[in-house]
């Protein structure tokens, strides 16, 4: 017998009350144009600033542009697979960079993929690249030295945790060098470093990977790698990535440095994904917001309150002037951003003073305040000599005769000048440094040769390290220059200056 009709109506109608179907609405959008890194897509309505879209082979890119009828994406990878009339699909997600404690050590890109050929990164935690800064009141003021290892710069333009310090100078004048010198010294210090270059040769990123190696300190630090050759959507987010790197311990309660090298090829960058999406040029045709993206990178910069864990995190921009000209736009916002500039001079450092740091024009805003004692003991007078200094040899080029104490006071500089000389790789404990500065300014190297002073700082911190190991000790552990201290430090110091021969 055939079925009957109302059969055949139940058994459909059953069917279909049985079917289970989970339906998922998707948005898709359609690219109308692609090239230079920036494609424009059609089609995405509901689409976020800085939302992650999935373009045709994995690619991700970046939304920067709402306009009224598309989007302009920023590609974070290759674009030459992308073509026009590509389907691209939201993932209802804002840029995050990966982080974790599992990143010490390795060299990623902005988007947290190795670049060091080991394995694979296993994050803790997913953080937005570009997070809002912290608050007034999750603060507290900047009053724990982040010592350097470099005399002029803890002495002269001491940086404290949780402060934006600025670096900047012509090219070739020793900024990367500081920086590194910077992250070696913190070896058994508890900050956890980070250093993101942008723009840069992949040889000199190499050279620099392979400088942390040799010195023990890539075992505490991060090397977030955005090469010259590297999209530039990836130039442009590489310092926010490695900023959130520097939170990720921050918000821990530990301490960070982070150091942006440089924020000129960054500012590079953003200006021209800015004119690829249209945006109206200003000043060197720079967008109108070019202020505002280095300083919401910078201002996340702090140290916390207690009540938010008391962790910091400390940045160091690097800006690159040319012919000397700091007042020009990208570097004349830095200085106004930051809380401080150490300014690197080529007149110097052709003259090989290293680091080349012109005392007049660099600054710290922090102060005496991220100092230890025994060092602002010093560093008083060190800035009294070598403002002298510089008056009375700018004087000394036009004068023919000069008296007695403007002679010595001339002398006095010189050597003053040549202790602050310091080779590159290193760094000096501040206890060391304190000794050295005080034979300087106190007059113990006036009557030693110019060309004799450097042998002798070597010969008197061995001399102490032999025969006054608890004098050292004393001042690493109290950190202050105290009468007994100063007493013995004297004695040392003549003791050492009858049997030292130039």
């Amino acid at each position: 017998m055939s079925p009957r009709k109302d059969e055949i109506a139940a058994i459909i109608k059953k069917q279909i009350l049985e079917l289970d179907i989970d339906l998922q609405m998707e948005e898709v959008g359609v690219v109308v144009e692609v090239g230079d890194g920036i494609a424009r897509v059609w089609g995405l309505r509901s689409a976020m600033a800085s939302e992650l879209l999935l373009f045709p082979g994995e690619i991700r890119g970046l939304v920067l542009d709402l306009a009224e009828d598309s989007v302009g994406v920023a590609i974070l990878g290759p674009d030459r697979g992308i073509r026009e009339g590509d389907e691209v699909r939201r993932t209802g997600h804002v840029l995050s960079t990966p982080v974790g404690a599992g990143f010490l050590g390795r060299v990623v890109d902005p988007l947290g993929a190795p670049l060091d050929g080991k394995d694979p990164i296993h994050p803790e935690e997913y953080r937005r690249t570009d997070d809002k800064a912290p608050g007034v009141i999750a603060r507290q003021p900047v009053n724990t030295p982040l010592q350097t290892g470099i005399k002029c710069i803890d002495a002269l333009t001491p940086i404290g945790r949780g402060q934006r310090e600025l670096l900047i100078g012509d090219r070739r004048t020793g900024k990367t060098a500081i920086a590194l010198d910077t992250i070696i010294h913190q070896k058994g210090q508890g900050v956890y470093c980070i250093y993101v270059a942008i723009g840069q040769k992949s040889s000199t990123i190499a050279k620099a990977v392979d400088a942390l190696r040799r010195h023990g300190a890539l075992d505490y630090t991060v090397v977030v790698a955005a090469a010259a050759e590297a999209p530039t959507p990836l130039q442009y987010i590489a310092p926010y990535a490695g900023c959130a790197l520097g939170e990720f311990f921050r918000d821990r309660g530990e301490d960070a440095l982070v150091i942006y090298d440089d924020l000129s090829k960054h500012a590079v960058a953003y200006r021209e994904i800015a004119l690829l999406l249209r945006r109206p040029p200003g000043r060197e045709a720079y967008p109108g917001d070019i202020f505002y993206t280095h300083s919401r990178l910078l201002e996340r910069a702090a140290r916390m309150s207690d009540v938010h864990g008391g962790g910091s995190l400390t940045a160091l921009p690097i800006v690159e002037t040319k012919a000397g000209d700091i007042t020009a736009y990208i570097s004349t916002n830095l200085i106004s951003i930051t809380d401080g500039q150490i300014y690197l001079e080529a007149e110097l450092f052709n003259k090989g003073q290293r680091p080349a740091m012109n005392v007049g024009l660099s600054v710290s805003r922090v102060g005496g305040a991220a100092q230890v004692p025994a060092m602002k003991e010093v560093a008083g007078q060190l800035r009294l000599e070598l403002a002298q200094y510089r008056d009375l040899a700018a004087f000394a080029e036009f004068a023919q005769e000069l008296d007695e104490a403007s002679q010595a006071q001339l002398s006095r500089g010189e050597r003053v000048m040549e202790i602050l000389n310091q080779d590159q790789f290193a760094p000096m404990p501040v206890e060391a440094q304190v000794v050295t500065l005080y034979a300087a300014v106190g007059g113990h190297l006036d009557d030693v040769p110019v060309d004799a002073v450097r042998a002798f700082e070597r010969g008197f911190l061995a001399f102490l390290a032999e025969r006054y190991p608890h004098l050292l000790a004393t001042l690493r552990e109290e950190r202050r220059l105290g009468d007994g201290p100063r007493a013995e430090l004297d004695t040392a110091l003549a003791k050492f200056r009858e049997g030292f021969r130039a």
